[in-house]
């Protein structure tokens, strides 16, 4: 674990203590000892990409942005830094325990969802809730007294706002006992996975590391555009390693077929089949049917959807790069580059 890792990590356990010890949420004995519990099994468990990307971006923006960084990274800057990662792990976390609950999931990060557990189920609900409440009471107590403070708050709410909005385009698309693929398109798609997946995984972190350096964001619209573009190229990727990936290796059951969720897979066997196999594409997709859900698994390899990912990949990889290294800033090229880096050809 590198030396960055390892203070990021710390922050965790001093940012629980904090919230178990707020006041706002009244906590008695045996609820404390619940949201704990909530907090231990949902928040760190994950490869923690999303924070450690806010520390990683900030050291690479202020180290590169202009000549008055001249000294090394202060302990207050890590720990503010890590702060605001810890926020967005734990805006993933308030998401993931809710999302699961909404597509009927069964493993998370190889262990059994939140909701799955005993004497927990839709109780998991309200624990998503108080997850998300728990970011506006770190960022009171961490930022509050900063000149950027305002934008902190806002540029939350305008991230929150575009996740929800992804999800609810999601989940009405892909109605419960609904199955209409004539209303999957490549279109509908991007737009779900912009809202649902690129502002908080990817814009959010770089985000908050240059509101927390002075910057007014308006004037990285670039910037924002090329990291929502790499936000949809990485949810193609969630999508092909949901049918094609190796559970064990990236921690989780992939159940997208049987969902009937609008992805990028059933988007292109919808472009490229003939009449009978969109037939079978209708009769078989969203049923939880193992044998139909293996249907729609060869027809996806007969299609030769994964040598078509490949080039998606490949492409996409390339114009990422262009528009990366067309930006006048120098210190947000590298940023972007490293983001790239970590996600291209992964396989988890």
């Amino acid at each position: 674990m590198t030396e960055l890792k390892s203070k990021f990590v710390k922050v965790y356990s001093v940012l629980k203590k904090e919230l178990l010890h707020d006041s706002a949420f009244g906590l008695t004995d045996d609820s404390r000892n619940w949201v704990e519990r909530i907090m231990d099994y949902n928040v760190p468990g994950g490869k923690l990409n999303r924070g450690l990307s806010v520390v990683d971006s900030y050291k690479l923006l202020r180290e590169l942005t202009n000549s008055k960084y001249k000294s090394e990274l202060s302990d207050d800057e890590i720990f503010l830094a890590s702060v605001l990662g810890w926020s967005v792990e734990w805006i993933q976390a308030c998401a993931l325990v809710l999302d699961d609950i909404m597509d009927h999931s069964h493993t998370r990060r190889g262990h059994p969802c939140w909701f799955r557990l005993p004497k927990v189920g839709m109780i998991a609900i309200n624990d998503g809730l108080i997850l998300r409440n728990h970011v506006p009471r770190i960022l009171r107590t961490h930022f509050q007294t900063e000149h950027y403070y305002l934008q902190l708050v806002d540029l939350f709410h305008e991230v929150e706002c575009q996740t929800i909005a992804g999800q609810m385009l999601d989940l009405i698309t892909t109605l419960a006992g609904e199955i209409n693929l004539s209303s999957y398109s490549l279109p509908v798609y991007q737009q779900i996975t912009l809202s649902k997946t690129s502002y908080y995984s990817f814009y959010l972190p770089v985000a908050c590391a240059l509101v927390m350096l002075g910057e007014n964001l308006e004037s990285h619209d670039d910037m924002k555009d090329i990291l929502l573009e790499m936000g949809t190229y990485f949810q193609v990727q969630d999508d092909y390693l949901d049918c094609f990936g190796d559970p064990e290796v990236i921690g989780k059951i992939g159940t997208d077929i049987e969902d009937n969720k609008c992805t990028w897979l059933v988007v292109q066997a919808l472009e490229h089949c003939n009449e009978e196999q969109k037939k079978l594409l209708y009769d078989n997709y969203g049923r939880k049917d193992p044998k139909q859900v293996a249907k729609v698994k060869e027809l996806y390899k007969t299609l030769n959807l994964e040598d078509l990912f490949t080039q998606y990949e490949n492409k996409t990889c390339k114009k990422l790069t262009k528009s990366i290294e067309a930006l006048p800033n120098v210190a947000v090229q590298a940023v972007l580059k490293s983001f790239l880096a970590k996600i291209h050809k992964r396989l988890k």
